[in-house]
């Protein structure tokens, strides 16, 4: 863990928080607060979902929705 006076951690912040990637880095005011700097990994959405290649048209996705619509419809 490396700790970091205040007006170090100005000076070199893209170093504190490369360092943050690896280990516990710390920011100490002179008031003798202690700041913890974490690194937390970007989390994807579950929505984020890769396209799909396909030739189907507009007019093929609509009328494969009102299809199935009609048939729940029917069922019911």
């Amino acid at each position: 863990m490396k700790v970091y006076s205040f007006s170090e951690a100005q000076q070199k912040f893209a170093k504190v928080l490369g360092l943050a990637r690896n280990e516990k880095a710390m920011i100490k005011k002179q008031t003798g607060e202690l700041f913890s700097i974490v690194y937390k990994h970007a989390s994807s959405s579950p929505f984020d979902v890769k396209g799909v290649k396909t030739r189907a048209t507009t007019n093929d996705i609509m009328e494969a929705v009102e299809a199935s619509r009609s048939a729940e419809n029917m069922s019911q």
